[in-house]
C-alpha cells in the first residue's frame, strides 16, 4: 500500500499512527505529497487532498476517517474501531471532535499562508479559534482513557499538531490533557516515528 501524505498533516499522522498501532506499518509505503498537479497518485483523489491511500489492489481510499477504518478492517476489525456499539460510537465521536480541532487549527494556519495580510479576517480567525478552545476544554473535562482506538489516536494527532504549529500554547490551560498526552506518547507504537515536520 502507499500512503500519500505530508509530514505536517495531522490527518496523515493519524493514519500513519493507526498503521503502527495495528501492526501494518511495514506494509505501508509513505509517499511524500508532491505538489505537482500532474502527479498520478495525487490525482486519484478528486478533492486533491491528502491523506490518500492506494491499496494493494490499486484502489484509492480517502479521507483519514475512511483510511483508518480500512486499516482496522485489514487488521481483522475491531482493533481501533470497537465492535461493541457504545464503545464504537464513543471512539468515533472522539475522533470527530479531534478532527474538528485539527480542521479549525489548519484553517487558522491557512489564513496566514494563503491570504494577503490585508485580507485577514479577525472574525474568521476568532470563529476557528473558539472551535479549538471549546474542543480542548471538552477533552480537558473528560480526557481519553487508556484505550488506544481511533478516537485517542485522533486526539494525539490533534495535540501533536498544536504542539508543532502553536508551540504547545494549549498545554498551560489543560493539565489533565497534557498528562494523558504525555502518557499516550510514551506507550503507543509509532507516536515518535510519525512526529510532524516540514
Amino acid at each position: 500500500m502507499k500512503l500519500r501524505y505530508s509530514a505536517a498533516s495531522p490527518f496523515a499522522r493519524k493514519c500513519a499512527m493507526a498503521g503502527h498501532v495495528l501492526g501494518l506499518a511495514d506494509r505501508i509505503e509513505m509517499v511524500d505529497n508532491a505538489r505537482d498537479p500532474a502527479d498520478a497518485v495525487r490525482s486519484r483523489n478528486p478533492l486533491n487532498k491528502i491523506p490518500l491511500l492506494i491499496t494493494d489492489d490499486g484502489e484509492a481510499i480517502f479521507d483519514s476517517v475512511v483510511i483508518s477504518e480500512y486499516l482496522d478492517h485489514l487488521a481483522g476489525g475491531g482493533k481501533i474501531i470497537p465492535r461493541e456499539p457504545a464503545a464504537r460510537f464513543a471512539a468515533l465521536t472522539m475522533q470527530a471532535l479531534a478532527d474538528g480541532i485539527m480542521e479549525a487549527a489548519i484553517l487558522i494556519m491557512y489564513e496566514g499562508r494563503y491570504r494577503e495580510e490585508h485580507q485577514f479576517s479577525p472574525r474568521w480567525l476568532d470563529h476557528q479559534g473558539k472551535k479549538v478552545d471549546t474542543g480542548l476544554a471538552a477533552l480537558e473535562a473528560k480526557p481519553p482513557g487508556t484505550n488506544v482506538d481511533v478516537g485517542s489516536i485522533a486526539v494525539a494527532a490533534a495535540l501533536g499538531y498544536l504542539d508543532y504549529r502553536c508551540k504547545g500554547e494549549w498545554r498551560a490551560k489543560h493539565p489533565k490533557l497534557v498528562a494523558w498526552f504525555d502518557d499516550f506518547a510514551a506507550r503507543v507504537p509509532g507516536f515518535a516515528k510519525t512526529a510532524p515536520g516540514d
